[in-house]
């Protein structure tokens, strides 16, 4: 069975497919490049950190490079005009850091209804540019201000592009591998994070932190390049424009001898009769034919768009939009940003080994493990692998409080890597694809905007006032790891929300079946 499973995913899946994939999660990967990128050198950038400490840090794991820089030549950058560092408090930092999730916020609430109307590919070029534009302000930053301004930019790029990049891959992958190529947006993300931890750790020193930065601006460059080569979204078409286009573009998606007839029947239904009836769905004077049921509402409305009010008010849409934010947010306040943002900073006094060597560890396992269990969301089913993902979370959290508060050091170590373990199994991957499966077309650009704008929102709780909290706690209660007990708490109510509220999407045809609802044809 597996071997049969194997080779349907091989013949369903085109080289071509592959290149769209690549390129489009070049998006959701500058998202976790820039949510880590001060995360190694934020000592040094806020000036805590003289050079020497950290060249010293250096030294030890390149020794043969040391020998070569040691003294006071060490620092080849004092013919920039830049500064080296720009003195900042954890308050600052933390403001800092959070500028990223209000644009993420900003660029996920307005991509949706860009991405409806205008298409797919168009609202992921205008990504490339607000992540280029960043990224050059990030880079050239001799201010507070100006870093927070290019923090804002780029994260308006990484929220339009969690959004869009989940529904345009949705909507190009086989149905039968759509699970696990919508895992590939989490894993471009830990790509990212991966990246920049690991430039990180050679470059948190003097002015060279300025280079993580600056390749942000190689990478959106290429992004925007590789779109050339792109598509647009053959549904987006079906539904927008010709169904004639679509189907070429989805046959040359899939490749010449791919049979695209099931995939295409719904488009054959509603399109082949759009030109004789288009001047009847739209004609203001036969509003009962639009609102005779509330699944022909959606129906009504398949060739057109459902902006947020609209699906806030529909009591159809209501149950699948409570569910998709619920799971974002769930995705944030069980605290894996605690580790992606902070680990740095929070694990430096508290564990035996170089807690930024430790962090390029935690953001390698992450990686691996979304790649590895990938294809669990279409195996375990959606639902389960979010009720183990946040089950492996809470029990984490809380032996990492404990671990901490009792200064067992290992097992902290350990129990952070085991915290983004179960994080890579449910809750990294599955909320980036459960909206697009829990609404209609018509409703998913709204639906998928008013989730990240909820998961932005959540991230930028996490990263502005976990530092704070987590520094109050420690004083008021004395030791360290407190945090973590709340995050606990967290993970129980996650659970029990998923457990009640959220549907199984797996193997369910559509939208109707996802929800136990009779279509009505009068």
């Amino acid at each position: 069975m597996p071997s049969s499973g194997l080779r349907q995913c091989v013949r369903d899946v085109s080289p071509y497919l592959i290149l769209l994939v690549a390129i489009s999660t070049l998006g959701p990967l500058q998202f976790g490049f820039h949510l880590a990128e001060l995360n190694a050198p934020q000592d040094v950038v806020s000036c805590r950190v003289h050079q020497s400490s950290v060249s010293s840090r250096l030294s030890s794991a390149l020794s043969f490079i040391s020998s070569s820089v040691s003294g006071d030549d060490q620092v080849a950058t004092p013919t920039s005009a830049l500064p080296d560092c720009i003195p900042m408090e954890d308050a600052q930092f933390a403001v800092v850091s959070s500028m990223f999730t209000l644009g993420g916020l900003a660029g996920a609430l307005g991509s949706g209804p860009i991405a409806s109307v205008k298409g797919r590919l168009l609202a992921m070029r205008l990504t490339s540019l607000f992540y280029i534009a960043g990224s050059i302000i990030e880079t050239l930053g001799a201010s507070i201000a100006m870093l927070a301004i290019g923090r804002v930019l780029s994260g308006v790029g990484a929220g339009a592009a969690t959004v869009i990049v989940p529904i345009y891959i949705s909507e190009v992958a086989p149905p039968r591998e759509r699970g696990t190529f919508g895992a590939m947006t989490q894993v471009s993300i830990n790509v990212g994070i991966l990246a920049t931890q690991t430039m990180g750790f050679f470059l948190s020193y003097g002015s060279a932190w300025r280079w993580i930065l600056a390749a942000g601006i190689i990478i959106g460059a290429v992004q925007g390049l590789g779109l050339l080569l792109v598509p647009e979204s053959p549904a987006w078409l079906a539904a927008n424009k010709s169904a004639v286009q679509a189907r070429r573009v989805l046959q040359r998606i899939r490749g010449a001898h791919y049979d695209i007839a099931e995939e295409t029947a719904a488009w054959d239904d509603s399109s082949a009769v759009a030109p004789e009836e288009e001047g009847l769905l739209d004609e203001p004077a036969t509003p009962g034919l639009r609102r005779s049921s509330t699944t022909s509402k959606a129906s009504g409305k398949g060739n057109g768009h459902l902006g947020f009010l609209e699906v806030v008010r529909d009591p159809q849409y209501r149950p699948a939009l409570v569910a998709a934010v619920g799971v974002m947010c769930a995705q944030q306040l069980c605290g894996i940003n605690s580790i992606i943002m902070y680990s740095v900073s929070l694990l430096r006094d508290l564990l035996p080994i170089s807690s930024a060597l430790l962090t390029i560890m935690i953001s390698a396992i992450n990686l691996i493990t979304t790649v590895a269990c990938s294809p669990l969301p279409d195996k375990l089913g959606r639902k389960t692998c979010l009720l183990l993902s946040i089950f492996g979370q809470g029990a984490s959290a809380l032996a990492l409080a404990l671990s901490i508060l009792f200064e067992a050091k290992i097992l902290s170590a350990v129990t952070v890597l085991f915290f983004v373990a179960f994080f890579a199994v449910g809750l990294g991957p599955v909320p980036f694809i459960l909206a697009s499966e829990l609404v209609g077309q018509e409703a998913v650009g709204a639906t998928q905007s008013c989730c990240l704008g909820a998961n932005y929102i959540a991230t930028f709780l996490v990263a502005q006032f976990f530092p704070i909290i987590n520094v109050a706690l420690n004083e008021r209660l004395g030791g360290a790891g407190w945090v973590y007990f709340i995050f606990t708490a967290l993970a129980v109510l996650c659970g029990l929300f998923v457990l009640w509220r959220v549907p199984e999407t797996r193997g369910k045809k559509d939208v109707d079946e996802v929800w136990g609802r009779t279509r009505r044809l009068d």
